[in-house]
């Protein structure tokens, strides 16, 4: 009998403490969401900034996918350039993509022996 009420107890008290954790907030909704950052975001880099910097740097570029060159991989240019980009299909997030949508992706460099490309973390269409 205590061990019965001593579970009891204890699913009551996880219970109330996984209601204060949030989660979905409509977007017309009154509700606020938690956590994250506010504060100033990493600057635009241009593709030939990107191809300089060290390995897994943080890069935000604003562009034009050109063409796919792969499953998961395509040709990004901006005014200075043109470099690969891997973008996962999960990154789509149900977004569709023309060659002639400027968009803004966000990803870390991949530096091998002789080449560079973006490793591609989210898109955004730019409107």
């Amino acid at each position: 009998m205590k061990r019965t009420f001593i579970a009891l107890l204890l699913g009551a008290v996880s219970v109330g403490a996984v209601a204060q954790q949030g989660g979905f907030v409509a977007p017309n909704s009154a509700g606020t969401t938690s956590g994250g950052f506010k504060g100033p975001v990493p600057g635009l880099t241009t593709v030939e900034q990107a191809k300089t910097l060290r390995d897994d740097a943080w890069v935000v570029l604003e562009g034009h996918l050109i063409r796919q060159l792969g499953h998961e991989l395509y040709e990004f240019r901006d005014s200075s350039g043109t470099v690969n980009v891997d973008i996962d299909d999960k990154r789509w997030a149900g977004q569709t993509i023309t060659p002639n949508d400027k968009i803004r992706i966000e990803g870390e460099v991949d530096k091998d022996w002789n080449s560079v490309e973006i490793d591609v973390k989210s898109v955004h269409l730019v409107k």
